[in-house]
């Protein structure tokens, strides 16, 4: 059997190729893709380095980590899972962006009725920030501030919201803010260069931030200091709060005296088991102990898109057959303030 899936090579090429798909082994399900969703960070943030500094000896790799698809053939060890069910799917090297996609048991989740294969092609970007907000800890009635409002940074800031806090969302996309608003649970979004300081005292009352959140990659020096400018000052001048980097961020800023009492919190990926081949592939953690895995992470988001209350619609930009994938790619990285969220339809 072959399938057509979605390529990058080490000159930064992106192409769309025919591929065998890799035999079942156990713990594997063979999922016929319906919709998949383009993490513009992490899948094309390389794409401008290769193409500085091509290595034309690298093969091509397939990529994409989120998908959402229907199960069609199954390897031992996956019969709770019935053929013909829909599975939002997450995993690098697994739920690529392809026509058909070999992906493990732990990391397919049953759609819910009500959701949108659309909607679950976003699970993966979903969860980690879910993950995010749980490693902040954010809560009722707090004030939480989150930079970079690409599709992590969306559900990041929407999933805040959701569990109580006041949400400001800073980006310098209008787009990206006008669709943050659009959600209707993010309370203010605005551009990095108006006056933060004055626009965050006015919008906590003057409480100050109790935390904020990075969502972005590349240099976040400017972000950490923006956002710590924000937060809590206690009597003897010290900021006070949480800071979670969920972003692939490098910083470069002091810490102790020169940040304050700020608890720095660096969130990996969607949870628990991810990259942990025996879990991925069925074997369970005690939920006694690690009760927020990954795949409960992602149940979790897809049932509040199935209640209404997790937003995918205003995000979503744009919806492009796979054989455009490559023109979409190149959007993504030549013209970021044209789109947001990008779904790929095989």
């Amino acid at each position: 059997m072959v399938r057509r899936l979605l390529t990058l090579d080490g000159a930064g090429r992106i192409s769309i190729e025919d591929q065998p798909v890799p035999e079942l082994k156990p713990g594997q399900l063979l999922v016929e893709v319906r919709a998949c969703c383009i993490s513009p960070g992490t899948e094309l943030g390389s794409v401008p380095e290769r193409r500085r500094n091509p290595n034309p000896d690298a093969p091509k790799r397939p990529f994409g980590y989120s998908n959402a698809g229907i199960v069609v053939d199954r390897g031992p060890r996956c019969d709770d899972i019935a053929q013909g069910t829909g599975v939002a799917c997450l995993g690098a090297g697994y739920a690529l962006h392809a026509t058909h996609a070999v992906v493990l048991r732990n990391l397919a989740v049953p759609i819910p009725a009500e959701v949108t294969f659309e909607a679950a092609a976003t699970n993966h970007l979903a969860a980690t920030g879910l993950h995010a907000v749980r490693r902040g800890g954010f809560t009722i009635g707090e004030h939480v501030a989150v930079a970079g409002l690409g599709i992590v940074g969306q559900f990041t800031a929407q999933l805040a919201a959701l569990a109580g806090a006041h949400v400001l969302g800073i980006d310098g996309i209008q787009l990206r803010r006008q669709a943050a608003l659009d959600t209707g649970l993010i309370e203010a979004a605005v551009n990095p260069a108006e006056d933060t300081a004055v626009l965050g005292r006015e919008f906590s009352r003057g409480y100050g931030f109790d935390g904020g959140v990075i969502a972005f990659g590349g240099d976040a020096t400017p972000a950490l200091r923006m956002i710590a400018g924000l937060l809590k000052q206690s009597p003897d001048t010290h900021r006070m709060g949480r800071i979670v980097i969920v972003g692939a961020a490098r910083i470069d800023h002091g810490f102790a005296a020169e940040l304050g009492n700020v608890d720095v919190i660096s969130s990996a990926r969607p949870g628990p088991g991810y990259h942990d081949e025996a879990w991925e592939h069925g074997q369970d953690y005690p939920p006694v102990f690690v009760e927020w895995t990954t795949r409960r992470n992602v149940e979790e988001c897809l049932r509040l898109m199935a209640t209404g209350r997790l937003k995918t619609e205003p995000l979503i930009t744009h919806r492009v057959p796979l054989a455009e994938a490559p023109a979409a790619c190149e959007m993504l990285i030549d013209r970021p303030a044209e789109a947001l969220g990008v779904i790929l339809v095989p």
